[in-house]
């Protein structure tokens, strides 16, 4: 059976940034697609970024330029650089990979508040 672990959230200030990291753990063969989706209080589950088994990147667009997405296939992990933030940044954030059906972490809580 695998596990996702989410780490890196927190409380940061407008502007700050925080680093997410997700680890997958169990038996594993391959990882296709790695991304991180957040949950706002009172809204849906959105996409935020995904990673491609290639490498390549997707980011909704109201992040696009201040977070980066990157993977590192030898430790099953993903990354979320997080620069810039903004209060609506506050969210649940939640890991998944597909291994190769969806994974998904329990979350991680991103406060952005002064």
């Amino acid at each position: 059976q695998v596990q996702l672990v989410e780490s890196g959230g927190g409380l940061v200030q407008p502007g700050g940034s925080l680093r997410l990291s997700c680890a997958a753990s169990g038996t594993i063969r391959v990882i296709y697609t790695m991304g991180w989706y957040r949950q706002a209080p009172g809204k849906q589950r959105e996409l935020v970024a995904n990673i491609a088994s290639t490498g390549i990147p997707y980011y909704t667009n109201s992040v696009k330029g201040r977070f980066t997405i990157s993977r590192d296939n030898a430790k099953n992990t993903v990354y979320l650089q997080m620069d810039s933030l903004e209060s609506e940044d506050t969210a649940i954030y939640y890991c998944s990979m597909n291994i190769p059906s969806a994974v998904w972490g329990p979350g991680t809580q991103v406060t952005v508040s002064s």
